[in-house]
């Protein structure tokens, strides 16, 4: 007598294109080029942090699991280093279409990391206000908002010691430009 399979106890995955047309439109990327080679996911340095792989991430955005996607912790640890978009062999610039996955995340209200996305807010307030990063500034504001005040003190200490972190701002002469930057685009 043969034993039964064991049958998961999940529900089959049923695609709906909603989602990627809707990330296609945002990211101006065509998702559904991708053929799943994994060069994405081979070159990427942080995998270790990720929860999905970046071939993962765009399969399931091409099924449209657009909950799966946006709750996941990968989105946020990308750290938009452009490996994946140099070794993609279709040309689909990933990193750009995770930071276009980030904004829809923030838009639908499911952020995962949101202490990175304090930190995301901080370092682009500091450039909008000076036109390059400050990073003391920077810092004090993420520290602030995460509520996290102490933690790298230490490390800190020794950077202004070494004259690694500047007390003022040095700002830029093109700052107005820098700042209609950050102007959402009229339609």
């Amino acid at each position: 007598m043969s034993e039964q399979p064991v049958v998961p106890d999940t529900a089959p995955v049923v695609p709906d294109s909603a989602f990627l047309t809707a990330v296609d439109a945002h990211s101006g990327e065509c998702v559904s080029l991708c053929y799943q080679c994994r060069k994405c996911t081979n070159g990427c340095p942080l995998t270790f942090a990720m929860d999905l792989m970046p071939n993962q991430v765009m399969r399931m955005v091409q099924l449209g699991l657009e909950e799966e996607v946006l709750r996941s912790k990968t989105i946020w640890v990308c750290a938009s280093c452009q490996t994946c978009t140099t070794r993609c062999p279709n040309d689909i610039d990933i990193a750009h279409l995770m930071d276009a996955l980030r904004q829809l995340s923030r838009k639908a209200s499911m952020v995962s990391e949101p202490k990175v996305l304090k930190f995301h807010q901080a370092l682009l307030d500091s450039v909008r206000r000076h036109g390059q990063m400050f990073e003391l500034g920077m810092v004090g504001r993420y520290k602030l908002t995460a509520m996290d005040p102490f933690s790298g003190t230490k490390l800190g200490i020794e950077l202004l010691k070494k004259g690694k972190l500047k007390f003022l701002p040095h700002n830029i002469k093109e700052r107005k430009e820098v700042r209609d930057m950050f102007k959402p685009k009229e339609e």
